[in-house]
């Protein structure tokens, strides 16, 4: 079966909701919160004032800036307040508050406004895209748009949806597929329109093997295929899906799978493609997983963008046991988070509550040079020789041997023996080797 070099094996723990169908949560009263930089690229500004009234659907905030995406309400109400607010990453960021009115009254659709109420030509559907806010919703929210728009001299031959849904807990993009698998095909139908040229494909790890039926079912197009992969974490970052799918390497930094004729899109952002092209709806909700040991009633949940995690944590009843820890996301890559009263923004792919008995983190003991974070590495680093050179300050090192392409998925941690924070150490080395390369490009524009 395809899969990659690499990888662990974690508990999968979505037995918890991989048969809770998707449930709406729509409270008729509360504030909710919109921070203005919900994707990769430039942060959007306000194009609401506070006091007014705003509908579902109605945009709050945009920028001109290529690489963004615009920002709707997922409520209607009144603005209260554009301040800064604390958001689920655990910074402060400036956000636009919304008083929820519980009318839930709509705004015109975006193909009224663009289109007068026509259907776009597959040559429009990048525009709109962009004008619905449609960024990648499993997480690292890369506009969808630019995605959409390689350069000139790359020919694109897959498109592949990323359903492989690997980090474990999480079942929101399994449930999209049980639930509304003509949605999520119908939106790969309308980016191969975009590509012509290109094949469709939907990865799905074997372990949803129900998803696997119902998609195959579903699917009358030749030119898509679905193709069950191995469960092996992390299938679904994005360069070992490729390499599973097509069977090739995308080169390492700064290279891009359109680079190997690849355009890679989540399930729920396919989902949101045919929602915005058939019904003009831009990015309003999402599916939420909210699981974990101390959650008393684990679901998941469809839910209005800018709603507190608390509502989410108590419409499954709250916590049964004390949390020890709170994890936006995946226990994998997720972040674990400094407060429950923040917001849902498009990359909130789960919710996950664990008690100190799934939670313990044992103490850092000395490497032993065992190569098991050799071994699981997936992008075929040394993460020992990384560890030590960040601990020893030795940035140059740590960028000689590929330390800006680690994906930071965690497979070399959860192999290690002595629980070496390695994960922690290489994001403290990506981190100072931006802000030097920043500064380096700064002194060079003042030189000019």
């Amino acid at each position: 079966m395809p899969t990659f070099l690499g990888g662990v094996h974690p508990p999968e723990g979505k037995s918890l909701t991989e048969n809770m169908a998707i449930e709406k949560l729509m409270p008729d009263s509360g504030l909710f919160i919109y921070p203005l930089s919900q994707h990769i690229g430039a942060p959007c500004s306000p194009v609401v004032n506070k006091g007014d009234q705003v509908l579902v659907g109605q945009k709050i905030a945009d920028t001109e800036a290529f690489v963004s995406a615009p920002i709707f309400s997922g409520v209607s109400g009144t603005v209260k307040e554009i301040a800064p607010k604390m958001t689920i990453a655990g910074s402060v960021e400036q956000c636009i508050v919304i008083e929820n009115d519980g009318k839930y009254e709509k705004a015109p659709s975006l193909l009224d406004e663009l289109y007068s109420g026509k259907s776009p030509e597959p040559s429009e559907y990048v525009k709109l895209i962009r004008a619905a806010g449609i960024v990648g919703m499993g997480g690292a929210c890369f506009p969808t748009h630019v995605k959409l728009l390689p350069p000139k001299d790359k020919v694109i031959k897959w498109v592949i949806i990323n359903a492989a849904e690997c980090e474990p807990y999480l079942t929101c993009d399994n449930r999209l597929m049980l639930e509304s698998p003509d949605e999520v095909l119908r939106g790969l139908e309308y980016a191969l329109k975009i590509f012509p040229e290109a094949v469709g494909v939907v990865g799905i790890e074997d372990n949803k093997p129900e998803a696997i039926k119902t998609m195959t079912e579903h699917n009358k197009n030749s030119k898509i295929s679905i193709m069950p992969l191995k469960v092996k974490y992390p299938q679904g970052a994005e360069k070992m899906l490729i390499k599973s799918v097509t069977g090739q390497e995308v080169p390492l930094v700064p290279a891009l799978p359109a680079d190997v004729g690849c355009i890679v899109l989540n399930t729920r952002t396919a989902w949101h493609i045919c929602k915005a092209i058939e019904e003009g709806l831009p990015v309003t909700e999402r599916v939420v997983t909210v699981t974990g040991d101390a959650i008393a009633s684990p679901k998941n949940l469809q839910v209005p963008l800018g709603i507190s995690v608390k509502e989410l944590i108590n419409a499954c009843g709250g916590f049964r046991y004390e949390p020890v820890k709170i994890i936006a996301g995946g226990p994998m890559m997720g972040l674990a988070m400094r407060s429950y009263d923040v917001p849902v923004v498009k990359g909130t792919s789960g919710i996950l509550a664990l008690t100190k008995n799934l939670a313990y983190i044992s103490e850092e003991s000395a490497c032993i040079r065992c190569g098991k974070c050799v071994e699981a590495c997936p992008m075929h680093l040394e993460p020992t020789l990384l560890d030590h050179a960040v601990r020893r300050r030795d940035y140059e090192t740590f960028e000689a041997h590929g330390g800006m392409n680690c994906i930071e998925c965690g497979s070399c941690a959860y192999s290690c023996p002595a629980s070496r924070h390695l994960v922690q150490s290489y994001k403290n080395g990506k981190a100072f080797v931006t802000a030097e390369r920043k500064k380096a490009a700064a002194k060079a524009k003042e030189g000019k």
